[in-house]
């Protein structure tokens, strides 16, 4: 228990570190998009074929990629009904922010780092929730909020695939369905590399981290976060019920808290909401993610 702590801690201080030297200027805010492409790039896709190399592909991983789909769907129907009173922009909002989950710049490697061997189970569960991050989230809130901005089938596989890491999801399984291996060479340069992803992202949120919110629009926020986090730990009380792996529950539970992701900040901007109030209910929600999967581990973590 007091190792993770520790590790937690040391988390968190990364964050605060990378915040501080934005703050006295020696790093920027735009310093953070150049660790945003360096780790969609680089060191994501050596942790996903790191830990996907030696995996066996059975039902239950493959479960993975449905509860991840499906799971988003089943949220952005939640929010839409609780936002039925609101502004079409507000109800975007909410069903792109407290819908979806933030895997490759947070989850993964809080999970990389404290349970690697449930980061098989999060790339699985990612396949799936990158393919209503990449599009289908966006038609399906914009169908429901009558905004329908023609995004198709084929828009959403272009931009599947010109995810780096969601390629990469793709070609690993397809080699470990086909029992092909990768050099051992090859693997041992990616080490290092996978290695710096847990570093590298949580710096890069401390260089985007934003609290400064006008009045007028604080309580948008706080909803969305509430509804989010509400959402959230309903579902980790029904999984924590359920009788399943202790490794799988952990996982699930994790997913269940997780901050608000990349996609669902870009397209609320978009729709016309204001940076800000998107800035801000991002980078809370990783000072709320942060505390809530630390006390989930810390609970469950015994069973495993």
């Amino acid at each position: 228990m007091g190792a993770i702590i520790v590790q937690a801690v040391g988390l968190f201080l990364i964050i605060v570190l990378a915040y501080f030297l934005k703050q006295i200027g020696l790093l920027h805010k735009a310093d953070g998009s150049s660790l945003s492409i360096i780790i969609m790039n680089v060191t994501l896709p050596a942790v996903i074929i790191i830990n996907l190399v030696n995996l066996d592909i059975e039902g239950n991983l493959l479960l993975f990629v449905l509860i991840g789909f499906f799971w988003s769907i089943l949220q952005i129907f939640i929010s839409y009904f609780i936002t039925k009173n609101k502004t079409k922009t507000e109800q975007q909002f909410f069903i792109y922010c407290a819908t979806g989950f933030n895997i490759g710049n947070f989850t993964l490697p809080f999970v990389q780092g404290f349970l690697p061997l449930g980061v098989p189970l999060l790339s699985m569960f990612d396949t799936g929730n990158s393919i209503m991050l990449a599009g289908g989230t966006k038609v399906l809130g914009d169908r429901l909020t009558g905004q329908d901005t023609g995004v198709t089938f084929k828009d959403v596989l272009r931009q599947l695939f010109s995810s780096i890491p969601f390629t990469c999801y793709i070609v690993m399984l397809a080699l470990r369905l086909l029992s092909l291996d990768l050099s051992a060479a090859f693997l041992t340069i990616l080490e290092p590399v996978a290695n710096a992803n847990v570093f590298l992202s949580m710096f890069m949120i401390g260089l985007y981290l934003e609290l400064r919110l006008p009045p007028q629009d604080r309580n948008t926020v706080f909803q969305l976060l509430t509804l989010r986090y509400v959402m959230g730990m309903a579902f980790v009380g029904l999984f924590y019920l359920l009788p399943m792996e202790p490794l799988a529950k952990m996982i699930l539970c994790l997913l269940c808290v997780t901050p608000v992701p990349l996609f669902g900040v870009v397209n609320s901007v978009i729709a016309g909401v204001k940076e800000e109030s998107v800035g801000v209910a991002s980078s809370i929600s990783f000072l709320i993610s942060l505390p809530l999967m630390t006390l989930i581990l810390l609970l469950l973590a015994p069973t495993i």
